[in-house]
């Protein structure tokens, strides 16, 4: 988040904030930006007044501010980002670097039912045909025997492939 031009009622910092939470981000990092400008020169106080707008309105959105690290960073100098910058002694919260490490990765719901989408089907002479999609939950492997929906055609699973590579399995 740059200074205040980020914050203010139009900021895309709010639209990016609303945009996350809308396509079902849990969870969020807010980097507070430009640390080293000359309105700012690491001021402790600027830092604490954007994170507290900052952390009102990512309330609002959906988020829960107490769960989400606000991280006084320099992009420009590199403060906070990797290492731990002596120009600002005051921050003891994670750095950049060690925020993304405290991300949980979601996880992968290959405990459900198959649910593939066919995007394409394509019928290779020789082959036979062949459906092109993307696996959203569940696990396909070569020797499944499947079932199509809606035309309820069922077959078996002869290769997994992605990109002309064979795969034993493929998931979401």
């Amino acid at each position: 988040i740059p200074g205040m031009a980020g914050i203010s009622k139009d900021g895309q910092t709010r639209e990016h904030a609303l945009l996350a939470n809308t396509l079902g981000v849990k969870q969020m990092i807010v980097g507070v930006n430009k640390m080293d400008s000359e309105s700012v020169k690491f001021n402790q106080a600027r830092y604490e007044e954007i994170a507290k707008e900052v952390g009102s309105f990512i309330k609002r959105v959906g988020y829960n501010p107490k769960s989400v690290p606000f991280v006084p960073i320099s992009g420009w100098a590199g403060d906070n980002m990797l290492e731990r910058s002596p120009n600002m002694p005051w921050y003891k919260g994670p750095i950049l670097i060690e925020a993304l490490d405290l991300i949980e990765p979601p996880k992968r719901p290959t405990d459900k039912p198959l649910r593939l989408p066919i995007q394409d089907v394509y019928k290779i002479g020789g082959i036979g045909t062949v459906p092109v999609g993307r696996v959203e939950t569940g696990l396909l492997k070569p020797g499944m025997v499947i079932t199509v929906a809606p035309t309820q055609v069922t077959t078996e699973v002869k290769s997994v492939e992605m990109h002309h590579e064979s795969l034993p399995e493929a998931g979401p």
